[in-house]
C-alpha cells in the first residue's frame, strides 16, 4: 500500500530483505545455491550486535531470490540450539517463491527430487499451483506458480474484506471464495 491509499507517512519500495536463522551459514549458503540456483551475494560477520551492542558473535549472508527480492540467515553460534515453535504446525511457517509457470514448478519439482529432497505436491490452491518441501535448517519453503486470470483476482481481492470480518466475527471458515476449491476439483476429476 502507499502513501495515497492510506494516508500513511510510511511509503513502502518493497521488502528488503527477509532474514532467518540457519545451523550452518556454508551449508545454507551452498545448498540455496544448489537447490534453488539462488546466488550468494553479501555477509557481515561481527562480534557485537549493531543494534544492541550485546556480544553475540555471527555470520549474516544475502542471497538474490530474484526480481529484487532478499533472503538472509544468520548463524548464531554462541545461542541454543535452534528450534521451532512447537505451538505451530509445521505447514504454517513458510517462505514462498514464485516460478514463472506451471511447467517451471514441475521442472523444479523433478530437480529438487533429483537431489534427494522430498517435495509436496503440486497443490492446486485455485489460482496458483505449489509445491512444498524443507531446507536443510527445518524451514518449509513452497514453490508457486500463478494460474489466476485478471478477473478471478479482482474478485478475491473484493471479497477479501467481506472475509476477513467473517471470520474475524465466526472463525470459521468464510465461503466468499468457494469457486476456488471447485476449480481444484474440476482438474482433478472429483
Amino acid at each position: 500500500m502507499t502513501t495515497a491509499t492510506t494516508g500513511s507517512p510510511v511509503n513502502l519500495a518493497g521488502i528488503h530483505h527477509t532474514a532467518y536463522r540457519c545451523i550452518d551459514a556454508k551449508q545454507t549458503v551452498e545448498w540455496y545455491a544448489k537447490v534453488l540456483g539462488m546466488d550468494y551475494t553479501t555477509a557481515f560477520a561481527e562480534d557485537h550486535v549493531p543494534s544492541t551492542g550485546e556480544y553475540d558473535p555471527y555470520m549474516h549472508v544475502f542471497l538474490d531470490a530474484g526480481n529484487g527480492n532478499v533472503l538472509a540467515f544468520f548463524e548464531l553460534p554462541n545461542q541454543p540450539e535452534m528450534g521451532r515453535d512447537a505451538n505451530t504446525p509445521a505447514w504454517v511457517q513458510h517462505l514462498a517463491f514464485k516460478v514463472g509457470s506451471e511447467e517451471e514448478l514441475l521442472a523444479a519439482k523433478e530437480h529438487i527430487e533429483a537431489e534427494g529432497i522430498d517435495v509436496l505436491g503440486p497443490t492446486h490452491h485455485g489460482i496458483f499451483k505449489s509445491i512444498y518441501f524443507f531446507d536443510p535448517n527445518g524451514h518449509r519453503l513452497e514453490l508457486a506458480a500463478d494460474i489466476g486470470t485478471d478477473e478471478q483476482y479482482a474478485e478475491l481481492k473484493r471479497v477479501a474484506p467481506l472475509m476477513l470480518e467473517e471470520w474475524s466475527q465466526t472463525k470459521k471458515a468464510p465461503r466468499h471464495a468457494d469457486w476456488l476449491h471447485e476449480l481444484a476439483r474440476k482438474e482433478h476429476g472429483h
